[in-house]
């Protein structure tokens, strides 16, 4: 393949729309460079036919072992916002924006440190999100974070300036899903100097999902 060749997930994406047969699909993926270095790809996970679709940047270190989305600290915070939110855990489809754990290692040490993709990469595993959504069909999609917003949404748009609201979903998606709803990444709540507060304005985004 030329070096200026446009790579993305696309020929690994298979003409099934089955969750089942997309999550053994990524597997393979080497649509861009982050395979190499991750344990694995993390896909999807939740309900066939969920209303409600979670959107987050990527796996972190733990869901990077696993195998499996937010199960990591960001996840529980996540899980605790939206049973207080009054959304059932169990109901809701979670995914990520990017498949695979990009990282750096730490200076001393063998930890694994958190380093936000390229619009690139969120770029080339955006057909794996867009046959998520093709099969699960949500109504709602809660945007967690910049990198999730603008994998949706365009590279212009500004969470600050959204959050909480409901928008209409980009026409491209012909109806399914009907909206969504900006807020922060639950990693940013674990990081912010007020957690209370940061914990409270998260709850409420999602009681708007609600």
């Amino acid at each position: 393949m030329p070096a200026t060749a446009k790579r993305d997930a696309s020929p690994f994406v298979p003409d099934s729309h089955e969750l089942s047969r997309l999550r053994e699909a990524s597997l393979r993926c080497a649509g861009c460079d982050l395979y190499q270095d991750a344990t694995q790809t993390v896909f999807g996970a939740g309900p066939a036919n969920a209303r409600v679709l979670m959107l987050g940047e990527q796996p972190g270190d733990r869901e990077d072992r696993e195998g499996e989305p937010f199960v990591g600290p960001a996840g529980r915070l996540l899980d605790r916002a939206l049973a207080e939110a009054g959304i059932d855990r169990d109901e809701v489809y979670v995914t990520n924006a990017v498949k695979h754990f990009k990282f750096v290692r730490a200076e001393r040490g063998k930890q694994r440190i958190h380093k936000k993709p390229s619009r690139g990469e969120v770029v080339a595993c955006r057909p794996w999100l867009l046959a998520e959504l093709d099969s699960v069909r949500p109504e709602l999609v809660v945007l967690l974070g910049a990198t999730a917003a603008q994998s949706l949404m365009g590279p212009s748009f500004r969470v600050t300036a959204h959050r909480g609201e409901r928008l209409d979903a980009p026409g491209e998606f012909d109806g399914r899903p009907e909206w969504v709803v900006p807020t922060v990444h639950p990693s940013s709540v674990l990081r912010a100097p007020d957690r209370d507060d940061a914990y409270a304005a998260l709850v409420a985004d999602l009681r708007a999902a609600a």
